[in-house]
């Protein structure tokens, strides 16, 4: 069973902007409802200053379209709406249709888990303009937040190099929907674990956690804290050392953890969150190592974000494992993607395709026309290169393609020795399921592919270079064509 509805408990069909209805009340009214259009999902610049991002939310939008229904409540809800002159907004007969609502678009979406670069389609929605309509803002609800957290977690990873990172995040995210999400997008970016015990039931990944500086302020000293909680759960020791003085802290932590492996247990560790973590960190290796515990893990948390953590490491901190909280589930430092949903193609009723485009001053916000795919070329196992095609001149492609850069204008060419493969995969066709959704951990396992497949170079935190993207020469041409048609 899908999650939305264990999570909401009602119906989500409302989940959408006020004029994403009066358009489709427009269209409903103009005749044009059943006019067939196609819509793509993307963003347009990287986020956090690099030139990677990480396709999530896909699962969501799944489960909200197979759900996605109007309950006599919504229709209730939507006829009491008046408009400016005081009377109702919506036809009955309108809302009639509306409750005979059968989602029967086609979708096409690149996988969760996948590199993406700006201006590439993340989602390929084609149908009844009117279903596609009210279909944007749902759809930018949930891949524009999940592909951003999953983005920074991938970040935060790829700057702990292969030293575990947990979700921390739960209690400063915006709302309920918002940690869940958050946790949800940051096991698909690479996070091993999240203390998001919900989502840990909700998608079947790892939770972890021991104990907050509160219980050590409940017992009369410390010592007795650590004492009472390994009493309580010797499986699950790792005591948070800096209520009041860390070292001492460690000490303590060592003294317990001589006590478990009396029992037959393990000292898991200790967690630091505050304090000069590389003092620290070096100073409580030391003791763990001289009292016999080298495998106790040192976790640190402490508003950590990928440039504190590669700032730590740089410095010699002693830290295994890294506890990252705010900045990662707020995406503290770009709260939004800026993905957009622009319609691109609308079928005329000679049955022949016009393809659309939004114009504008700004290069970078004129949008691409055409039923969009995009080809991934790579040669020796590493990624060099995509290319966006109109998905209805595939016979102009070849192996040895040509596509103009969309940010430079400059020619790339791809000889016939490199590999390609498309991106965006059929999810729906006429409204039925036609996607095996990967789990949660098998979309990180792609996240890790992908990366590990991407150049060094666009990768870095600092001063990162541009992933080549580009438009099928064709394409450009007819981009070119438009632009000229359209502003004279």
């Amino acid at each position: 069973m899908s999650n939305t509805p264990q999570l909401y408990g009602h119906s989500l069909a409302l989940l959408t902007d006020l004029y994403q209805l009066t358009m489709a009340y427009g269209y409903w009214r103009s005749g044009m409802a059943q006019r067939e259009a196609v819509f793509h999902l993307f963003f347009r610049t990287h986020p956090f200053g690099g030139q990677f991002a990480v396709a999530s939310g896909l699962g969501p939008v799944i489960e909200f379209l197979q759900e996605l229904s109007f309950t006599e409540d919504d229709l209730n809800y939507l006829a009491d709406l008046k408009g400016l002159d005081d009377k109702a907004l919506f036809d009955p007969a309108f809302l009639k249709s509306l409750r005979d609502w059968r989602f029967d678009c086609d979708v096409d979406a690149v996988p969760e888990g996948t590199a993406v670069f700006a201006h590439e389609p993340l989602l390929r929605v084609r149908g009844p303009i009117l279903q596609c309509q009210i279909l944007e803002t749902p759809f930018l609800t949930m891949i524009n937040f999940h592909t951003l957290v999953a983005t920074k977690a991938a970040r935060v990873c790829q700057a702990a190099d292969g030293d575990p990172v947990l979700e921390f995040g739960l209690r400063r995210a915006q709302g309920v929907d918002g940690g869940l999400s958050a946790s949800r997008a940051a096991i698909v970016g690479g996070c091993s674990a999240t203390s998001n015990v919900l989502a840990g039931r909700m998608w079947d990944v790892p939770v972890r956690g021991t104990h907050a500086h509160s219980w050590v302020m409940a017992f009369d000293d410390e010592l007795e804290a650590f004492q009472a909680y390994a009493e309580a759960m010797p499986n699950n020791c790792l005591f948070l050392i800096d209520t009041y003085d860390t070292i001492e802290g460690v000490r303590r932590a060592i003294e317990v953890g001589r006590q478990l492996q009396a029992r037959g247990h393990q000292l898991g560790g200790v967690r630091l969150d505050s304090g000069d973590l590389v003092q620290l960190s070096t100073q409580a290796r030391i003791l763990l190592d001289e009292a016999g515990f080298p495998d106790a893990a040192i976790v640190a948390s402490n508003d950590l974000d990928e440039f504190e953590i590669d700032k730590l490491k740089r410095g010699g901190a002693k830290i295994d494992t890294w506890g990252v909280g705010t900045r990662l589930a707020t995406a503290y430092q770009q709260p939004a993607l800026g993905g957009v949903y622009k319609l691109s193609a609308i079928r005329a009723p000679d049955g022949k395709w016009r393809y659309k485009m939004k114009v504008s001053q700004q290069r970078i916000k004129v949008s691409n026309p055409g039923i969009q795919q995009i080809r991934r070329y790579e040669r020796n196992g590493r990624f060099v290169g995509d290319i966006i095609h109109d998905s209805q001149s595939e016979s102009v492609l070849d192996k040895a393609a040509m596509s103009i850069d969309i940010e430079s204008s400059q020619p790339h060419r791809y000889d016939e020795a490199t590999r390609f493969e498309p991106l965006l995969v059929p999810v729906f066709r006429q409204g039925r399921t036609v996607y095996n959704a990967p789990t949660v951990l098998q979309s990180q396992q792609r996240t890790r592919q992908q990366l590990d497949r991407l150049p060094g170079e666009v990768k870095r935190l600092r001063e990162p270079v541009r992933y080549p993207v580009g438009l099928e020469q064709g394409l450009h041409r007819l981009k070119e064509k438009l632009i000229c048609e359209t502003t004279g």
